[in-house]
């Protein structure tokens, strides 16, 4: 039986120890409640179903549709509303023959189910052995619930209320209840839930107990309240809007959170803005009732004072007791203690609200932290105190105060600073002391400096000695360490050629001819007759003038 329900999935469930073991158990899984329903009757161990109350697993606290076990016979909702069974002649195709686990009622063409199906999203799609089909058995048993449909499925409802969920179900099912159906739509019309256009033709899905025109798009036909679509088309109204059978009914009854079941009597406990039963407002963990009890709410549900404590409460480093709800919990890095034993390591000082240093797992008081592990300051050499600022630049340590600049004395604190040789400088004392001065005007070069014969020089200070014109990329020389640009050291120093009185500056490599205090360019040095270089030839002088010796030969003729 077992392997045949596939229940090795459930191997944390109570189930299998209640089974083994033969003691009375509580919340299981909602799957395994069917397996022991069956074992209870074979065995005649019907007070042990009467003990479940809760409709969560005990083990893992998942709802019931949570570990739904997809089931080998496909759920009909004809025979869980407890409507008369349609007959398959009458009902259309067969799902399975289509691959799904219901198409929609009525149908007889596979062409037209498609079509529905295509409108829906994949994942509800109920194809067979889908997540489809799954969340369709999760929603039966969540829309549906069977608590709401029958008496029998009711563990928890008093004898004298037995009348009215009779009359409460009647009503329900004679003013609210129905399946809806598809069709194509015979005109254009708006959509009931999205108002977009519904074209004639187009198809829609249909609910008897609305008139005509009122049409929704498969996608659309969903609870008002929930917004899920409406499980194999089952649906209440109330005040013209579609729901799903639970919220319709919680809209008029309200429903214990404890056992999910609608409440009748006129007497009931309200808390954590829910409703229950006044018996099944337990504790989340041990099941205890907490009506007139103090409870603690923990990820939205309720614990007794002593489950919380047991479960979520921290130990005290000092004692090693728990510290209960009603105690005040002091952490420091995920270490907790009572208030009374939150003290010195060292002389049990207590030290809430008073400042305290922590060193391998204890806690101290300032004064014994500061005597036994406190660092100094390097520039006053006191300790840093318990709670103290502290400034910290590679090994070294400064109070805030202290961390000042060794000139100025003015405290650095967030501010750029520059070390060197063991001392500490603003930006402005680094630059007034150690910074790079031009020779010429003595202020700070920052960037863009020339350097000359070792000294540096502002680009715009480095200029001619004689007309100040700048010398930065340009060509220049100097004359008794001064610099001058070309042209002016040409005009004022340099030898001038006897040939074209120009000067000879000699800059970039020019070649010149000296003879007898005189001198000429290269190309200068020419005959004054022929006009024919004499640039390593000899020649003949003839006054100012030099010739060569054929001129000379023919000037002498």
């Amino acid at each position: 039986m077992v392997k045949m329900l596939d229940l090795d999935r459930h191997a944390e469930c109570p189930l299998w120890a209640a089974l083994a073991s033969d003691v009375p158990w509580t919340g299981m899984h909602y799957a395994c409640l069917n397996v022991l329903n069956i074992y209870c009757k074979v065995f005649d161990r019907k007070e042990i179903y009467d003990l479940i109350v809760r409709k969560t697993c005990q083990s893992c606290k998942c709802p019931r549709e949570a570990h739904a076990i997809y089931q080998q016979q496909t759920t009909n909702v004809h025979e869980r509303l407890g409507f008369k069974l349609v007959s398959p002649a009458d009902s259309g195709v067969e799902p399975r023959d289509l691959g799904y686990t219901w198409v929609p009622p009525g149908v007889r063409v596979s062409s037209r189910v498609n079509r529905y199906f295509d409108q829906l999203p994949e994942e509800k799609v109920p194809r067979l052995g889908s997540e489809g089909a799954r969340v369709r058995e999760q929603q039966i048993s969540y829309q549906l619930p069977k608590q709401d449909l029958s008496l029998e499925h009711c563990k928890h409802l008093e004898v004298q209320h037995e009348a009215s969920f009779e009359d409460f179900v009647t009503a329900r099912n004679e003013i609210a209840l129905d399946i809806a159906y598809i069709k194509d739509a015979p005109y254009d019309e708006h959509c009931a839930h999205c108002d977009n256009e519904i074209a004639a033709g187009e198809l829609i899905v249909a609910a008897p107990k609305f008139v005509e025109s009122v049409m929704w798009h498969p996608k659309c036909f969903t609870c008002s309240t929930c917004n899920e679509l409406l499980v194999d088309l089952t649906y209440c109204v109330h005040d013209d809007k579609v729901y799903c059978e639970r919220h319709y009914a919680e809209m008029l009854k309200p429903r214990c959170t404890g056992c999910d079941e609608l409440i009748f009597s006129g007497e009931y406990t309200k808390a954590m803005d829910k409703d229950w039963h006044s018996g099944h407002f337990c504790c989340w963990q041990c099941d205890e009732s907490l009506t007139g009890q103090r409870y603690v709410i923990r990820d939205d549900h309720p614990y007794c004072i002593k489950c919380y404590e047991n479960v979520f409460a921290n130990t005290c480093e000092e004692c090693n007791k728990i510290i209960g709800i009603d105690s005040k919990d002091l952490s420091y890095k995920d270490k907790h203690w009572h208030e009374a034993c939150f003290l010195c390591f060292k002389c049990n000082l207590n030290l809430v609200d008073k400042q305290f240093g922590a060193k391998a797992d204890k806690i101290y008081c300032g004064n014994c932290y500061d005597a036994q592990f406190a660092s100094r300051c390097d520039g006053c050499g006191e300790v840093f105190r318990a709670g103290t600022k502290k400034m910290e630049y590679k090994t070294r340590q400064w109070h805030e105060n202290c961390f000042c600049c060794c000139v100025c004395k003015m405290a650095i604190g967030t501010k750029s600073f520059i070390p060197r040789e063991q001392e500490i400088y603003c930006a402005g004392c680094y630059e007034e002391k150690f910074a790079t001065r031009c020779i010429k005007c003595n202020k700070v070069i920052t960037s863009g400096g020339v350097t000359y014969k070792n000294e540096p020089w502002h680009r715009e200070c480095f200029t001619c000695t004689h007309c100040n014109i700048t010398l930065a990329g340009q060509r220049f020389t100097s004359r008794d360490e001064k610099p001058y640009c070309a042209e002016c050291f040409g005009e004022l120093f340099a030898k001038r050629c006897t040939s074209c009185v120009k000067p000879i500056t000699g800059i970039g490599g020019t070649r010149f001819i000296s003879f007898e205090e005189r001198h000429w360019h290269h190309d200068c040095f020419v005959c004054a007759s022929c006009k024919a270089s004499l640039v390593g030839r000899g020649f003949i002088t003839d006054g100012p003038d030099i010739l060569c010796p054929d001129c000379a030969k023919q000037k002498l003729m």
